[in-house]
C-alpha cells in the first residue's frame, strides 16, 4: 500500500471536495477510508494499491471533476 499526497489548484467551495471525494472513492485500488481532502489546503491524502492503481490514474479521476493537479508524492 502506498499513500499520497496530491496539491491541487485552490479550491474555491467545499462541495468541491466533496465531489473530488466521491470520484476518488470510485476507483478500484484507492483505500475508501483512506481518502482525505482537506479544503483550506486544497490537497488530497490517501493511501492506494498500485498494483490496482497509479497516481496517475488517480490525479486524471481528480481532472475529470474539473480540478488541475499541481504536483503529487507518494509514500
Amino acid at each position: 500500500m502506498k499513500s499520497a499526497t496530491i496539491q491541487m489548484e485552490t479550491l474555491v467551495c467545499p462541495s468541491c471536495s466533496q465531489k473530488i471525494e466521491a470520484a476518488l472513492k470510485q476507483l478500484e485500488g484507492v483505500a475508501k477510508d483512506s481518502v482525505s481532502v482537506s479544503f483550506s489546503s486544497s490537497r488530497v491524502r490517501l493511501d492506494f494499491d498500485e498494483d490496482q492503481v497509479t497516481i496517475e490514474a488517480i490525479e486524471e479521476a481528480i481532472d475529470r471533476v474539473g480540478f488541475e493537479v499541481i504536483k503529487s508524492r507518494v509514500k
